[in-house]
C-alpha cells in the first residue's frame, strides 16, 4: 500500500501506538489502514442414489490454478453470510442448484491470508453447468476424483476429511453424522505451479 484511502497521502509501515505489529499508517491523517485475511467461502455437493454417492467439482477457468479442479467456492462479499456466499459460488461456478447443509471444515491458509470454510450440500437435481469461471463441471465418485489435478490443498483436505468420514460412518453404521474440522494448511501448492 502507497496511499491512504481516506486523503490520497503517502503511507508508511510502522507500528501503532498501543497495537503490536506493523499497519499502514497514513502520514498526513492518520488513519491506520487494517488488512486482515479474506474469507472463501464454499460448498461440497453431494449426489446420491442407490448407495453410489458423487461430488461436484468445477475445473477452473481462471488464474491461479487454471485447468485444475475445485469445489465450488471463491471470495465472501461485503454484506452475506457466509451460507450466503457459499450458496452463490455454488451457483455461480457451477449453476448448481443446492440445498446447504452444516459447516464442514474451516481451513486457515496464514501463508495467503486466508481462510476457507467448505458447507456440506445436496444436488437438488442434476441440472448445472459451468459458470464463466468454469471450463467444466463434472460428479465424481471417490475413485475418480482427479487427485492429482486438484487446484489448492485446501480443496483435497476437504475432500480426504469428507470421504474418511463416510468410510467410518459406514463402519458405525450410521448416517448423517458429520463433524466439524478445523485445520492449518502449511503445504503450499507444487512448486511448478505455484503463482
Amino acid at each position: 500500500m502507497k496511499y491512504c484511502s481516506e486523503c490520497a497521502a503517502a503511507v508508511t509501515l510502522t507500528i501503532p501506538a498501543g497495537d503490536n505489529r506493523p499497519r499502514f499508517v497514513c502520514t498526513n491523517c492518520g488513519t491506520i489502514h487494517y488488512q486482515n485475511p479474506k474469507m472463501v467461502l464454499g460448498s461440497m455437493p453431494v449426489w446420491e442414489r442407490d448407495g453410489e454417492l458423487k461430488v461436484l467439482l468445477c475445473k477452473r477457468a481462471i488464474e491461479p490454478r487454471h485447468g485444475y479442479w475445485t469445489l465450488p467456492a471463491g471470495f465472501m462479499e461485503n454484506g452475506e453470510t457466509t451460507a450466503q456466499a457459499a450458496i452463490r459460488e455454488t451457483e455461480e461456478e457451477a449453476g448448481a442448484n443446492i440445498e446447504l447443509g452444516k459447516l464442514f471444515s474451516m481451513l486457515n491458509v496464514v501463508r495467503v491470508q486466508q481462510v476457507h470454510m467448505f458447507y456440506l450440500a445436496t444436488l437438488l437435481d442434476l441440472d448445472f453447468a459451468p459458470g464463466i469461471e468454469s471450463l467444466d463441471v463434472q460428479l465424481f465418485s471417490e475413485a475418480e476424483i482427479p487427485w492429482d489435478d486438484l487446484a489448492f490443498p485446501t480443496i483435497r483436505a476437504t475432500l480426504e476429511l469428507f470421504f474418511a468420514e463416510r468410510a467410518r460412518m459406514r463402519e458405525a453404521g450410521s448416517r448423517d453424522d458429520y463433524g466439524f474440522h478445523e485445520h492449518d494448511i502449511h503445504r503450499a501448492m507444487r512448486s511448478d505451479d505455484a503463482t
